[in-house]
């Protein structure tokens, strides 16, 4: 069997390449919209598993991957940013103050599926306005969760973080690491 990645993310795709997963990308395509009064956690996990069951629909002697990336403020979902003006306005509220990022994670094999959701709090620093513009304008926090890449550019404002770094990138690796594990992967991510 072999890993399938059923997400475009080229972090997602990297992540799990710098830990030595060797995987196969096929994005697949999903509705991720966000039902009424949906909580964060229900929200992230149905999206992943949605990805792995339609990963798992074309590829149904593989073990699928699909994971779902949001940022929590206060009772607010954070998504990608549909423009720029959205962006700045995520990166004001976040802007001083402590948010988690969500994970929702899926694993599909033939007869299973399997889905958790992994949280990390995360500070920023207070950002000023022209801070603020001129990151947006280099493009960064376009197709960003909550508009930023704590990888990149974004990763002044990061104060601090209490959880797991990958999972702020995108993806996290330890816990895709321990659902493989369950699934029989072993080494991980040679099925």
């Amino acid at each position: 069997m072999r890993l399938i990645l059923a997400s475009a993310s080229p972090r997602r795709r990297e992540l799990l390449e710098v830990a030595g997963v060797a995987h196969v990308v096929d994005a697949v395509d999903v509705d991720e919209r966000r039902m009424s009064d949906e909580p964060a956690d229900t929200y992230a996990t149905r999206v992943a598993r949605s990805k792995a069951l339609a990963g798992q629909a074309r590829h149904p002697t593989d073990v699928v991957l699909g994971a779902d990336t949001i940022v929590v403020v206060g009772d607010d979902v954070l998504g990608k940013p549909v423009d720029d003006a959205e962006a700045v306005a995520m990166l004001t509220r976040l802007s001083g103050r402590a948010h988690d990022v969500v994970t929702g994670v899926a694993l599909a094999w033939p007869g299973h599926d399997r889905v958790v959701v992994e949280r990390t709090r995360v500070w920023f620093a207070p950002i000023s306005d022209d801070e603020i513009y001129r990151y947006v304008a280099t493009g960064e926090p376009r197709d960003k969760a909550g508009a930023y890449a704590i990888q990149g550019m974004a990763s002044r404002f990061v104060q601090r973080i209490d959880g797991s770094y990958s999972n702020v990138v995108g993806l996290p690796v330890a816990t895709v690491l321990q659902l493989l594990r369950d699934a029989g992967c072993a080494p991980p991510g040679f099925c």
